[in-house]
């Protein structure tokens, strides 16, 4: 038994989408809106803990009670809608943030869905984002015909129950008709490693900012980022024996039973 699919997380995984994309584009939306807020990033880390954008929004209002100035009657009478609102906004910033090239791969993604391609591994993007807000940066990200080595793209509508819930790796599987034991998921946070793990597929941890201090207990690896060739990886827990990034030979050896000496 072999590796037949790997499975990318998006934000924060195959690249650092939420400081350098989501979080100022929030407050770009708060700003143009005229609300008097403003999410630094201590206060986003919490945030993040929320599946998605609007459930973000949704749990700021009703947790931190912000100021609502001029809509705090459209807010009382749909929360929802005014959720919508602000989400189309940011969006917005978020599109022409990642157009301009603000929000790049990290490092070893671009080589490692290639090499995938190359040895017919099939690769699949699995998150909690919507496909409207999954778009803008599939278009401008995974260019130079990256998007050509994606077999299957799992957004957040396709399943009731979003990451930590196992119901879109679940969903990737039957996709790409692969079993669990063959295939490896790359995240970055504690609630993309409990729905991997939840699904029964290995995972590999790709750390940030605000996901270090997670529980990754059950991972194969927990690593800096995936390396490259001329930048050797840093391996925060597990073996990767003597490879010195993350290549497709090291993940077929891990999900055939480890490294071995």
């Amino acid at each position: 038994m072999g590796l037949k699919a790997l499975l990318f997380d998006v934000d924060g995984t195959l690249a650092d989408t939420e400081p350098q994309g989501h979080l100022p584009a929030y407050n770009q939306a708060f700003a143009e809106l005229g609300l008097n807020w403003h999410w630094d990033e201590l206060l986003y880390r919490d945030l993040l803990t929320q599946p998605g954008g609007r459930e973000r929004l949704t749990h700021y209002i009703r947790e931190y009670q912000p100021e609502l100035g001029k809509y705090q009657e459209e807010a009382s009478a749909d929360l929802a809608g005014f959720v919508n609102r602000i989400h189309a906004v940011k969006s917005r910033y978020f599109y022409e943030r990642v157009k301009r090239g603000d929000v790049p791969l990290r490092p070893g993604v671009r080589r490692l869905m290639r090499e995938a391609d190359n040895a017919g591994i099939k690769v699949g993007i699995v998150t909690n984002a919507s496909a409207a807000s999954l778009e803008p940066f599939l278009a401008y990200t995974l260019t130079d015909g990256l998007m050509d080595c994606v077999d299957a793209v799992i957004s957040g509508e396709q399943v009731s129950r979003k990451k930590p819930a196992p119901d879109l790796y679940q969903q990737a599987l039957r996709t790409l008709q692969v079993s669990a034991s063959e295939s490896i998921a790359i995240e970055d946070s504690a609630m993309g490693h409990d729905a991997a793990v939840g699904a029964g597929i290995p995972v590999i941890i790709t750390l940030n900012d605000d996901t270090r201090m997670h529980d990754f207990s059950d991972a194969l690896l927990v690593v800096e980022d995936l390396g490259e060739p001329d930048i050797p990886l840093q391996v925060v827990a597990g073996d990767c024996g003597s490879h010195q990034h993350i290549d497709i030979h090291l993940l077929q050896k891990l999900v055939s039973g480890g490294i071995r000496s």
